[in-house]
């Protein structure tokens, strides 16, 4: 029986399996049944998503990452502060580390739990976007932090059919073919936002989405809410520091800031994923 080793980590209260795959244990490029089967809550180890690392020869490492329905994202921001602490806890990478997404190449700074991970470069925002939903007009926002989110700006996000609202935000036309993630975004003050987020790829609202988070501060700096830094308080209830300089219109040096957490190890035994 072939048992692959793994790590269950979460960041912020996004769950993932980590596998470190240098040797080759799996086929990145034939696994949307494994990873959907491996992420199924209650009848396998169940996450939001599956992160392998793999050899690169330009940085540190290379990772694949994987939604729980087994389709391949770009990036993903708790991810990818949990894959940079899984490198050092493993030895692949030192504390100051770099690894290759598809969305480009991201750096990242490891201490204890902690971690800071620069972003890539913002693209294809569009403001003030009127996208009727049930014959209602909602004023969108969009931005792509690695993935594709919507905003929405809202005066109350704890009352919100965020399921509902958001599976139809994801689905919408104006956002086809790749869809979007959708995000509803609550002023505090000049210096905090609450966010909840749908998912897509989930297919759900997640306890926390790190490029969510991003691209909620981003946007409320982009209409003139916030300044950087941006404290995001997420449904999980921790917070994710947002770090940002401006550029005109445009946004550079993006930062997210976080804790991550070890859960358990272990190994998949073939039960779990056949």
């Amino acid at each position: 029986m072939v048992k692959i080793p793994f790590m269950k980590m979460s960041g912020s209260g996004n769950d993932f399996i980590l596998i470190d795959n240098r040797p080759g244990i799996l086929d990145a490029d034939q696994l949307k049944d494994f990873v959907a089967r491996v992420c199924a809550r209650k009848v396998s180890v169940g996450a939001d998503g599956l992160i392998l690392i793999e050899p690169s020869k330009r940085v540190h490492f290379r990772w694949r990452f994987f939604n729980a329905d087994g389709s391949e994202a770009e990036m993903c921001g708790n991810g990818g502060r949990c894959a940079a602490r899984f490198a050092v806890l493993k030895g692949i990478a030192p504390p100051q580390l770099s690894f290759e997404t598809l969305a480009g190449i991201i750096e990242a700074e490891v201490y204890g739990k902690r971690v800071k991970l620069q972003m890539v470069q913002p693209t294809g925002m569009e403001l003030h976007l009127a996208v009727p939903i049930d014959g209602q007009g909602h004023c969108l926002h969009f931005i792509n932090t690695g993935v594709p989110h919507a905003v929405e700006i809202v005066e109350e996000a704890g009352r919100l059919p965020v399921v509902e609202l958001g599976r139809k935000i994801r689905f919408h036309p104006r956002f086809q073919p790749a869809g979007t993630n959708a995000n509803f975004v609550q002023l505090i003050d000049r210096g905090r936002l609450k966010v909840r987020t749908y998912e897509r790829g989930v297919e759900d609202e997640t306890l926390a989405c790190g490029t969510g988070a991003v691209a909620s501060a981003l946007i409320a700096a982009a209409i003139g809410l916030v300044d950087s830094p941006v404290a995001v308080e997420t449904t999980g209830r921790e917070v994710l520091n947002i770090y940002f300089q401006r550029r005109g219109e445009a946004f550079e040096r993006v930062f997210l800031e976080g804790d991550t957490r070890v859960v358990y190890e272990g190994e998949l035994w073939e039960e779990a994923y056949r």
